[in-house]
């Protein structure tokens, strides 16, 4: 159980670097906006307070390290995922990886995002409070796939 448990944690923090690579690489060469991870940060300091949904995260009282507790919750939360996958998939798996497990998890777990994260911090189910929501969920299936690529990547690489 050991062995599922350090590869599962690997195999999430792999996912979620390469998912941080690819928006930076949108930002330097397409434009688009940085993660900023403190209104994720400010939501998850706010759970506490079993406040779940916000009409605008902004407008919720500020938490003085919300910045690197966005960060923090954006690596556990791949970590999560990661364990998932090797928890579910087991060793025969994590012996000889494949990519549509990793694939379809990655696309499951947009629904956290779309049914928790982002109406939590007031965009609306599936980001239809932002000015275009159909891009917004266009950029969270790719974002996704590309942390499925890195959940599927860092499984060849330790296995």
């Amino acid at each position: 159980m050991f062995d599922i448990l350090w590869r599962g944690i690997v195999i999430g923090i792999g996912a979620t670097v390469l998912m941080d690579i690819w928006a930076i690489v949108l930002n330097r060469f397409f434009g688009q906006a940085p993660a900023n991870w403190a209104p994720v940060g400010r939501w998850f300091y706010h759970l506490k307070n079993g406040k779940v949904f916000h009409d605008s995260i902004g407008n919720a009282a500020p938490y003085e390290h919300e910045l690197a507790l966005g960060w923090i919750s954006h690596y556990v939360t791949g970590i999560v995922y990661g364990l998932a996958l090797a928890i579910i998939m087991g060793q025969p798996w994590l012996a000889a990886p494949t990519f549509i497990p990793a694939w379809i998890l990655g696309i499951v777990t947009v629904g956290a995002g779309w049914f928790l994260l982002q109406p939590g911090l007031g965009i609306g189910w599936a980001a239809s409070k932002t000015a275009n929501p159909n891009k917004v969920r266009a950029m969270n299936l790719i974002a996704h796939t590309v942390f499925a690529l890195g959940l599927y990547g860092t499984a060849l690489l330790i296995r």
